[in-house]
């Protein structure tokens, strides 16, 4: 086949679409999960708006913010983290809807979404041939990657409220488990864990961390928690990510470095080259 024809097959190749993975990128990874916990309870319960109403609006604001970021070419910390924060609150309505309005229990939630995360992981892998969020760079790959997002949430959200199902624990000590476990991830890593798998399980193990903070911070005293209301705790929170947001915007302090297109020729090609350039948790 001729060259032309060949570098016409190859998806196109962008800037990597995900932030670097600093400190900024955990932080605001927990502020997200806490919001897509309080602002659904706030929606759905306090407003009145009903679990079904409440799941298709933020379904449709979801579908249209993550238009926006494909259509982009590059890490845009606004459109990327909007998107985020509503595919928190779409993750935990999934669960939200098996749970409540489908009588399933969380056991069979969390094994379910378990399953189809590792099918997920095992399709991206056979068709990309890395699991990295360093290479981003087609669409293909961000496909995948926002549907492992999308997963992981439900996954996290099931698991968390298994969790608590099972221990009956209060809302503050519910955050000591998934802190916990984060905190044997990032040892096992500093111990020469696989980057990219103790990526995601700490990926996964931040929702359930952000849901207990929610609803440590949003239940009333009587019930373990400080009181602040799932609509108070929202709008902390999504204050906090607006700054972040501002600041990242400004600083660029977790953009990845560029590519360099003129040694590259096709994205398996990206992977080296980007593995080679960073040493984070990725």
């Amino acid at each position: 086949m001729p060259k032309q024809t060949l570098r016409n097959a190859q998806p196109t190749v962008m800037l990597n679409k995900v932030p670097e993975v600093t400190i900024f990128f955990w932080v605001i990874k927990v502020l997200c999960t806490t919001v897509g916990e309080s602002f659904a309870d706030y929606i759905n319960e306090t407003l009145g708006f009903g679990l079904t109403n409440t799941t298709l609006a933020f379904s449709a604001a979801f579908v249209v913010a993550l238009a926006l970021q494909f259509r982009t070419t590059r890490y845009i910390p606004a459109i990327y983290w909007l998107v985020v924060v509503l595919v928190s609150v779409v993750g935990t309505l999934l669960t939200d809807n098996l749970t409540d309005a489908h009588g399933v229990p969380l056991w069979i939630s969390s094994t379910v979404f378990a399953v189809l995360l590792l099918v997920v992981f095992g399709a991206w892998y056979a068709r990309e041939r890395t699991l990295s969020i360093h290479s981003i760079v087609t669409r293909p790959r961000e496909s995948f990657y926002w549907l492992t997002v999308l997963v992981t949430f439900a996954l996290g959200t099931a698991t968390g409220d298994w969790t608590l199902e099972l221990t009956g624990w209060t809302p503050g000590g519910a955050v000591l488990l998934p802190a916990g476990l984060i905190l044997a991830v990032l040892a096992s890593w500093k111990l020469g864990a696989g980057p990219v798998l103790t990526f995601w399980i700490a990926y996964i193990l931040t929702r359930p961390l952000g849901a207990n903070i929610g609803d440590y911070l949003g239940s009333s005293h009587a019930d373990g928690g400080l009181g602040l209301g799932t609509l108070g705790t929202s709008l902390l929170f999504l204050g906090a990510i607006l700054i972040t947001v501002i600041y990242l915007t400004i600083t660029k302090a977790d953009q990845t470095e560029l590519l360099d297109l003129h040694h590259t020729t096709t994205p398996d090609g990206l992977d080296d080259d980007l593995d080679d350039s960073t040493s984070a948790l990725t």
